[in-house]
């Protein structure tokens, strides 16, 4: 039975992706939950019955009441029994079996659904966003409202059917049940919930943007704390202990002090809850007694009353708070579309094709990039690289290596010019096609955290146990590989490294980072200091290596050890955004420019300052 309700709804079902999801609430709750939209009716219709029966159980109450006054216990049953049998099997059967299918669907449809749904589509959502997109946030602020945004959600719903549909039917109902056994008790009940709508209007309006500011700053403090544990290491190194704790203390404090703000609206709202309560059951209960003292009712609407105050002084605290839970969750999930909700910017062009490499022949036109300032970036780059060339890139910090290689693997849309791979521009390409065509080494490679195994076979799902295994050979990362074990015992290629490979050392962080692009083997690679973290043993081993990988390959190594590139077919001199040299090792060394000077100023080599 459970499994039945539980498959009702997919979470993984199948939908349109859309690069710039609504910035409004309503219509992107609507567009995410749209796989409910038949669950949802089905469950406020039940929502709108079950309150329905407990409003007649309350009526039947004071008809009970009247029946049992009326005459001896035979009477009762001579004249009512009948009736009183078919209530009880209705109680005993219908009532239950209605309630049943509300709370499962409710239970074990909706609720375990709708939150694995919202954070996976959230998930597949903030996943297509560029490299700069991450780069402008912390990590932990991201990943803090995709996991408050989604159970938010399941709380919105959740009151929706549970309280919300519920509660109205039963004020509704209730109306119609005091008008009908007597016009004026509506009275008292009409100024009521003219005075418990006017809180309520207040608390909602307050306790949105007083939620979305708490949970924005919940979101600001696990920012700040991943941002600590990411980086320990240099926590520890440079003893700045206090110094994180006071910058993870400036918004804690600042949580605490929203949350203040947030909790003063609940005390408000429950001492004025209990002062309303207090007039509701007065003016009801005394005005029943009233109309019973001078014989204008009878003593079984003084008990319809009695139990229908009752039963709506414990619901409107419940009805108060889940009224005032639905907007605050509302609030976070408002929180959660500033990351949600943010447009895709970097896109796939709407004829983009994958890239067909044919040589690897690589051409940079007019090519300016300033990430949208005045300066920085690159500047009219006009640049060819055949197919298999070898091309060091040299040049000092803040010369625009980096850029180059973001934009060749469109991290950026280039802001002025053209990057051509085989004749192809590549913004008009797929950029899945573009990324799978390029293998990229970098001077700080990050590992999964993850086993060594699913780290290298990153380079290529389908790859064989004995392909991996080869991989890492020609990386020289085998033999220490085996010698692996982690916390939980895991051995080998099995171990998991840490996050971003902090169990290792950088050595052979890096050489499991080269074993992944080994077993990827693309056509164009780029090095970026491939083998700085590596001690000169290894690294003449992993050379050799890498010259072996690099035949028939278009190939783009970014070097401040000139000794690394001095063999490359072409060596390009790079300074304030722009190429200003170009030539083999040994004619730059003759044009004794910035290059030569370079060479001269190495320091174990090392590229010095000029």
């Amino acid at each position: 039975m459970f499994r039945f309700f539980e498959n009702l709804v997919d979470p993984y079902t199948k939908y349109e992706e859309t690069d710039a999801p609504s910035q409004r609430l309503l219509p992107f709750l609507i567009d995410y939950t749209r796989p409910f939209r038949r669950v949802f009716w089905i469950t406020g219709a039940l929502s709108v019955v079950v309150a329905i029966v407990e409003i007649w159980l309350l009526g039947y109450l004071g008809r009970l009441v009247n029946i049992l006054s009326d005459g001896t216990p035979a009477q009762v049953w001579v004249e009512s029994g009948t009736e009183l049998v078919l209530v009880a099997i209705f109680l005993l059967t219908m009532r239950p079996l209605t309630q049943a299918l509300h709370v499962l669907l409710l239970n074990q449809t909706i609720m375990p659904n709708i939150g694995t749904l919202v954070r996976w589509r959230a998930h597949r959502q903030v996943l297509r966003k560029s490299v700069g997109w991450f780069e402008d946030d912390f990590a932990g602020r991201i990943a803090n409202r995709i996991m408050q945004t989604p159970p938010a959600v399941g709380e919105v719903v959740f009151q929706v059917f549970d309280a919300l549909t519920f509660s109205i039917a039963y004020l509704v109902g209730a109306l119609i049940l005091l008008g009908d056994a007597d016009i004026r008790l509506i009275i008292p009940l009409l100024i009521w919930f003219v005075l418990y709508a006017t809180l309520l209007r207040w608390v909602v309006k307050k306790i949105t943007p007083a939620s979305e500011a708490a949970s924005d700053a919940r979101s600001a403090v696990t920012g700040r704390v991943v941002d600590s544990y990411t980086n320990i290491h240099s926590v520890k190194m440079f003893a700045h202990h206090d110094r994180e704790i006071g910058y993870a203390k400036e918004v804690i404090e600042k949580a605490r002090l929203t949350f203040q703000q947030e909790m003063r609206l609940y005390t408000i709202m429950d001492i004025s809850l209990s002062v309303l309560n207090g007039f509701l059951i007065v003016g009801v209960v005394a005005w029943a007694i009233w109309l019973w003292v001078h014989g204008f009712a009878d003593i079984g609407v003084v008990a319809l009353a009695t139990a229908l105050t009752l039963r709506m002084n414990g619901m409107s605290g419940w009805i108060m708070w889940a009224v005032s839970n639905f907007y605050r969750n509302l609030g976070v999930v408002a929180e959660g579309m500033k990351t949600i909700a943010q447009p895709v910017m970097l896109l796939d062009g709407p004829d983009a094709k994958p890239l067909v490499i044919a040589d690897g022949a690589l051409e940079l036109r007019e090519l300016s990039h300033h990430y949208g300032k005045d300066t920085g970036g690159l500047d009219h780059i006009n640049l060819n690289i055949s197919a298999g060339q070898k091309v060091g890139l040299v040049g000092q910090s803040g010369a625009g290596k980096s850029t180059l290689v973001k934009l060749i693997l469109r991290f950026y849309d280039v802001e002025q010019g053209a990057i051509v791979i085989d004749g192809q521009v590549i913004a008009e390409v797929t950029q899945d096609s573009l990324r799978s065509a390029i293998g990229m080494v970098q001077q700080d490679s990050s590992l999964l955290h993850r086993s060594v195994r699913e780290n290298i076979i990153y380079g290529d799902p389908n790859a064989s146990e004995d392909q991996i295994i080869a991989a890492a050979k020609k990386a020289e990362a085998h033999e220490f590989i085996l010698e692996l074990q982690d916390s939980e015992g895991n051995k080998g290629y099995d171990a998991r490294v840490g996050e971003r490979g902090v169990k290792l050392s950088g050595g052979q962080r890096q050489r499991i980072a080269l074993a992944r692009v080994i077993l990827k083997d693309p056509p164009i690679l780029i090095l970026d200091e491939a083998t700085s973290a590596l001690d000169s043993e290894v690294e003449a081993a992993i050379q050799e290596t890498l010259y072996k990988m690099m035949q028939g390959k278009t190939v783009i190594a970014i070097a401040h050890r000139l000794s690394t590139i001095a063999q490359m077919d072409r060596i390009i001199v790079m300074d304030q955004g722009r190429v200003i040299e170009d030539g083999t090792h040994n004619s730059l060394l003759d044009q004794n420019g910035k290059y030569a000077k370079f060479w001269a100023r190495q320091s174990g080599g090392f590229l010095g300052q000029s």
